[in-house]
C-alpha cells in the first residue's frame, strides 16, 4: 500500500519538468493522476511514460481559463473518481529587467501563475469541501521569497502565490480541506540544464548543500504533503533549496 493508494491528482503543467516527476511519484504511492496541460503531443508523451491510461490520463487545458480548469476536474472525476490531490503546477518565464519588459510579458506570467493558481484552487476546494477532505499543493518558488534580477513578474507572482496559500487554507481548513505550498530553489531540469556554465556555479556557490536539487526530491515533499503523514499541516510554505536563501 502506497502512501497515496487509490488517490486522484490532477497535477497542472505536469507534462514535463517538476510536474513530471510529481506525477511520477504519485503513481508510484498508488495513485492515479490527470495531468492538465496546454501542449497536447507531450502531455500524452506523459501518460504513456506514466504507464498508460490506466493510471494517467491527459487533458488539454489553459489554466488562466475558469472553463478550462473546471473542464480539467471534471474530466478526471470522470476517468477515476472524486479528486483528493489539486497540484497547480502550470508556469511559464518570460524574464527581461523591468525597463525591457513588456506588460504582456508581466501580464502573461501573472495570468499563467497567479491567476492560474487561484482557479485551481478555488475549483478544487469547491469539490473538496463537499466531500471534507482533500489536499492542494501550489507551486512557489525561492524567487518569490528574494526576488531574482530580471524576474519582477515571476517573483510577483510566486510571492503571490504564497498570500493565495495562506488566504486560501483560511477558507477550508474548517472542512478538512488543506492548501500548502512549495518552494523549489535551484533545480536540475532542461531549462537549468540550459543555462551558461557561469551561471550555474554562481548559483551552486549559493546552496550551502554545494548542488542544484534534482525534480525528484521536489517531488517527494509533494508526496508528503499529498499524504495523511502531513494531516495537520496547512498554510505552510515548505522551502526545497538546499539551504540556499534562508
Amino acid at each position: 500500500m502506497g502512501l497515496l493508494q487509490d488517490r486522484v491528482a490532477v497535477v497542472t503543467g505536469g507534462a514535463q519538468g517538476i510536474g513530471l516527476a510529481i506525477a511520477t511519484a504519485f503513481i508510484a504511492e498508488g495513485a492515479r493522476v490527470v495531468i492538465g496541460d496546454i501542449n497536447e503531443a507531450v502531455a500524452q508523451d506523459a501518460v504513456q511514460q506514466l504507464g498508460g491510461s490506466e493510471v494517467a490520463r491527459s487533458v488539454v487545458c489553459d489554466v488562466r481559463s475558469a472553463d478550462q480548469v473546471e473542464a480539467l476536474l471534471t474530466a478526471a472525476e470522470q476517468a477515476f473518481g472524486p479528486v483528493d490531490v489539486m497540484v497547480n503546477n502550470a508556469g511559464m518565464t518570460r524574464d527581461a529587467t523591468m525597463r525591457k519588459m513588456t506588460e504582456s510579458d508581466f501580464d502573461d506570467v501573472i495570468a499563467v501563475h497567479l491567476k492560474g493558481c487561484w482557479l485551481g484552487t478555488r475549483a478544487a476546494a469547491a469539490r473538496m469541501r463537499e466531500r471534507g477532505t482533500g489536499s492542494i499543493i501550489n507551486v512557489s518558488s525561492i524567487s518569490g521569497k528574494v526576488g531574482m534580477l530580471g524576474q519582477t513578474n515571476y517573483s510577483a507572482a510566486k510571492a503571490g502565490i504564497v498570500g493565495l496559500t495562506k488566504a486560501a487554507c483560511k477558507e477550508v481548513a474548517f472542512k478538512n480541506v488543506r492548501v500548502n505550498a512549495i518552494q523549489p530553489g535551484y533545480i536540475r531540469t532542461a531549462m537549468t540544464d540550459a543555462m551558461p556554465e557561469h551561471v550555474k556555479e554562481s548559483k551552486v556557490a549559493e546552496v550551502p548543500m554545494g548542488r542544484p536539487g534534482e525534480v525528484s526530491e521536489v517531488a517527494s515533499v509533494a508526496v508528503f504533503l499529498a499524504s495523511d503523514m502531513s494531516s495537520y499541516m496547512t498554510g505552510t510554505v515548505l522551502e526545497i533549496s538546499g539551504g540556499r536563501h534562508i
